[in-house]
């Protein structure tokens, strides 16, 4: 998503030839390309696929809705399993509308991850929570910061149910730290995510992820946090930014793999 301008045969190129050994990638630019077009060409390039996103939404009420959140999930980990990645990365919803139970909405996901997590672990897939901000929270995911999205995980078997740590989404909470440790050690930190945060924020919130060192996280302490923690993966770069969405995509991954290397090593 960094660079959702280019085309996928066109990301590959760019990935061969500065370097970038592997991509997480989007449901709907896989689905655009063909699931089969596209792990052949990921394959044919050589990339590691880190990750696939997203599955997740559900907090639902009506128990239609609920099958039909259930029925996409088990597809996007049949599509995570043909793209070659163990990772499917969950935004678990934000509250249903008319409702103002936080707690319920969360018992809701993890409802939802006793079905889903043994499907998920008899394919190979781990699902990986990710807390989003707090200011997600209404509308997008209920599951603010590491230690909730940990709280649920810790119900299932490690290879089936983890944690994603954005720094993006959890730089400012104190307790973060020691959440990545508790993750680390019970080998639940599935997927490791950077953007920066910038303010003000701009109008369009969701897509105002900083470059890296352009704003207030300091990528190397959480790089070196992580590996603390037992953190041996790749790490992905994920910024949802207008200003480098309007930019020739190649520049702008190139930018982005130039800041990788000055402010996260």
């Amino acid at each position: 998503m960094t660079v959702k301008q280019l085309s996928l045969p066109a990301l590959a190129d760019a990935c061969a030839r500065l370097g970038v050994p592997a991509v997480g990638l989007w449901r709907e630019p896989v689905a655009e390309y063909g699931l089969d077009a596209v792990a052949k060409l990921v394959r044919d390039a050589g990339l590691t696929v880190t990750s696939l996103c997203r599955g997740g939404f559900l907090t639902a009420l009506d128990p239609a809705d609920r099958a039909r959140a259930l029925d996409d999930n088990r597809a996007a980990v049949d599509e995570a399993a043909t793209l070659g990645t163990d990772t499917l990365v969950l935004v678990s919803g934000g509250l249903p509308g008319g409702s103002r139970d936080l707690a319920a909405a969360r018992e809701r996901i993890a409802d939802a991850l006793t079905v889903l997590g043994p499907y998920a672990g008899e394919r190979g897939v781990r699902l990986a929570i990710e807390p989003l901000h707090p200011m997600f929270a209404s509308d997008r995911c209920v599951v603010s910061t590491l230690d909730q999205a940990l709280d649920l995980a810790e119900r299932f078997p490690a290879p089936q149910v983890g944690v994603v740590v954005d720094t993006y989404h959890v730089w400012w909470d104190d307790r973060a730290p020691a959440a990545v440790a508790r993750a680390g050690a019970a080998g639940r930190i599935h997927s490791f995510q950077l953007a920066d945060w910038v303010t003000p924020l701009p109008a369009g919130v969701l897509t105002g992820r900083g470059q890296l060192g352009d704003g207030s996280i300091d990528m190397r302490e959480w790089r070196e946090r992580m590996e603390a923690a037992g953190w041996t993966g790749f790490v992905e770069v994920e910024l949802f930014n207008d200003g480098l969405w309007a930019r020739d995509g190649g520049e702008a991954l190139g930018e982005t793999v130039r800041r990788f290397v000055s402010e996260v090593f």
